[in-house]
């Protein structure tokens, strides 16, 4: 084996399945001798960013393949907490390696529309960090609000999306409205009526209702839809069922002009790093 084969990371092969669940095939270059000790108690350790408790850290063992190849699932019936996690290989006693990304099979995952369930609803995206290592993006929700369609009409924005992980859709949606949360004040609030066809929502939002409290600098609302039950949970509007880890460089929506009270200002849609859905209300650049 030469140097330069036993100095390359160790590599993962993805593949998604539609319920949310994923497999790991670990490349051969770093696994100990194959029937060895270490080789047996291999695991893939999954650790979360930030995180400072007991459920930062998630070890799935590693088996063999029918080629040899061993392998790691992680099924959408695990909870993993939201967040980022980072990927690593252990055998052994050894420290745990970083994996860096092999080939990705995230077929099942594009235009994904999963069925019909009140249990959260688990999404983990594979991608490459900036420093070419492998990490996970998880989300976990219930219930959950789709972004689909946006449109830029004149001084609104106009949204179509999907809700799920609730018992009867159409029931919570009827009379529901989409709320506007903004940051800089949380007591600050504006609300637009939600069309409504089974789990199938739309709505149109005035971008001047947003500007009515700017006062300069920046706001940001955070959008979600709140049923007419009280006692019901409401839903951030986010955009997960896809292959796409990270939304905000790729969905990209140009700024509208909109008159507020202390001049004009420019309102804009976009994703967050969370990929969940929010207006910046800001002066113009």
């Amino acid at each position: 084996m030469s140097d330069a084969t036993e100095a390359a990371p160790a590599r993962a092969d993805c593949v998604a399945d539609s319920a949310g669940g994923l497999t790991f095939h670990i490349s051969d270059w770093a696994r100990p001798q194959p029937g060895s000790h270490d080789d047996w108690s291999g695991a893939l350790v999954l650790v979360r960013r930030g995180a400072e408790t007991s459920d930062g850290e998630v070890r799935l063992p590693l088996g063999p393949t029918g080629n040899g190849r061993l392998q790691a699932a992680l099924p959408s019936t695990v909870a993993l907490p939201e967040g980022r996690w980072d990927v690593h290989v252990a055998y052994g006693d050894a420290e745990p390696q970083r994996l860096v990304p092999g080939l990705n099979d995230l077929r099942s995952l594009v235009d994904r529309r999963p069925g019909p369930s009140t249990s959260p609803l688990s999404v983990r995206i594979p991608y490459a960090t900036k420093h070419g290592n492998l990490s996970l993006r998880s989300w976990r929700r219930v219930p959950h609000a789709e972004a689909g369609e946006i449109r830029l009409e004149g001084g609104t924005m106009a949204v179509r999306g999907r809700l799920y992980r609730v018992e009867y859709p159409s029931d919570w949606l009827a009379d529901a409205v989409v709320e506007a949360r903004c940051r800089r004040d949380p007591s600050v609030m504006r609300t637009a009526p939600l069309e409504s066809d089974g789990p199938e929502f739309s709505f149109t939002l005035p971008y001047a209702e947003l500007a009515e409290s700017w006062g300069g600098g920046a706001d940001v609302w955070d959008l979600w839809l709140r049923p007419a039950d009280e006692g019901a949970v409401p839903a951030r509007l986010a955009r997960i069922l896809d292959d796409v880890a990270d939304k905000k460089e790729i969905f990209t929506y140009p700024p509208r002009e909109v008159s507020a009270p202390h001049g004009t200002a420019h309102a804009r849609p976009y994703y967050t790093g969370d990929n969940d859905l929010v207006v910046r209300i800001e002066a113009p650049a």
